[in-house]
């Protein structure tokens, strides 16, 4: 082991003492908000609730998380009941959920609040009927007298200031000081009915896990009949299918994850770092091809044989010439010249002026000069750029 891994690995034993220090000494802050969420666990989720349910009903229940809208639109079903806690509902959905009660269902809302169409609907008023910071439901029904519940934390106060006539009341609001308030009723509509309740904290993690409460939950339900439920939860609350959600939802774990995670990472860099060999230096292969065309053009200057030099400048021009133009090379007549010149595009002068040069390269009599081999040397180059 070497020094600059004990190093690091002291660094990162350091920081996981520190921060093993701050989970200990921090305080756990309690999450009080209404969410209503079945996957949460503080006090005021539906975790509890989600767990419990299908054996409140028997097994008869489904969650759906679509819109009601788009449920019906698609499937039709016999009468069923119809379960909505606490969610946000639009109106073609209430619309929907009030024509399946009035074909023989019937549906139980338990919300603090309803949009106004449905509530007239209906045939009720809700409204703040409490402003204490404690108060008791009670059912009416005296089969339920001693079913009841005390809410002591953040109470919504939500009733009803008015029903119709033909609006039977279940449920009221006790307290000390004032009068009982309806917060449960049932209303006939069509075929079915309609049970509203205004206080869903009674569904909450806080209120069930109290010794007694269920009982209250249970008188609730008890009003439905017993055949299929259907619950609509919105579809941000559906339980989440995420592999690692049950790790990541409790913290002690989600912080042994992410150290497990980070310890992983840095075991991996130094063990790559550790087992990594010097890689050698391979020179690659010279080139030597240009040293030796220039070795075989001094040669032939010091010799002196233009002539030899010249036929064989000529004798590549002219197998480019037929390889890259396609031009027939067998007679350096006119024709040739006119063919070479469109397929260049260089001047007639310079064309005509190559040939000749060309020939006389070809022709082992002719007297050739330094000169000349440069010439042609710069008009064939110039003529194949």
């Amino acid at each position: 082991m070497n020094k600059t891994f004990k190093i690091y690995a002291v660094i990162f034993i350091i920081i996981m003492v520190i921060l093993a220090l701050f989970e200990v000494n921090k305080k756990e802050v309690t999450d009080w908000r209404k969410n209503f969420d079945v996957n949460q666990k503080s006090p005021f989720g539906l975790f509890v609730f989600n767990k419990e349910v299908k054996d409140l009903f028997k097994n008869k229940l489904s969650k759906i998380d679509v819109a009601p809208y788009d449920y019906y639109t698609e499937k039709s079903r016999k009468p069923h009941n119809i379960l909505v806690i606490e969610s946000e509902i639009d109106p073609e959905s209430w619309k929907k959920i009030l024509d399946e009660v009035s074909k023989g269902s019937d549906a139980m809302i338990i919300a603090t609040r309803l949009p106004k169409n449905v509530s007239d609907s209906i045939g009720f008023y809700g409204s703040k009927i409490s402003y204490e910071d404690q108060n008791v439901l009670k059912l009416t029904d005296k089969k339920y007298q001693n079913d009841f519940i005390k809410l002591d934390k953040f109470p919504s106060g939500r009733g009803f200031s008015y029903i119709k006539p033909n609006v039977q009341v279940l449920g009221k609001t006790v307290e000390e000081n004032n009068e009982d308030q309806a917060n449960f009723i049932k209303a006939p509509f069509g075929k079915g009915n309609v049970y509203v309740h205004c206080e869903p904290l009674f569904l909450t993690n806080y209120y069930l896990l109290k010794s007694g409460n269920v009982r209250y939950a249970q008188s609730v339900f008890s009003y439905l009949e017993d055949k299929e439920t259907l619950w609509f939860v919105e579809s941000n609350t559906r339980e989440s299918s995420f592999l690692l959600r049950f790790i990541l939802s409790n913290p002690p774990l989600k912080y042994a994850w992410w150290v497990f995670l980070g310890g992983m990472v840095l075991f991996i860099f130094f063990n790559i770092k550790r087992k990594q060999r010097i890689v050698p230096i391979i020179e690659p292969l010279k080139n030597t091809s240009a040293d030796f065309v220039k070795s075989i053009g001094n040669l032939y200057l010091q010799e002196g044989d233009f002539h030899d030099m010249m036929a064989k400048k000529a004798q590549y021009f002219l197998n480019k010439v037929r390889i890259d133009l396609l031009i027939d090379t067998q007679n350096l007549d006119d024709e040739f010249a006119k063919k070479l010149q469109l397929k260049t595009g260089k001047p007639a002068e310079m064309i005509n002026e190559a040939i000749d040069l060309i020939k006389r390269a070809q022709d082992p009599y002719a007297s050739v000069m330094k000169e000349d081999l440069a010439r042609i040397n710069k008009l064939l180059d110039d003529i194949l750029k």
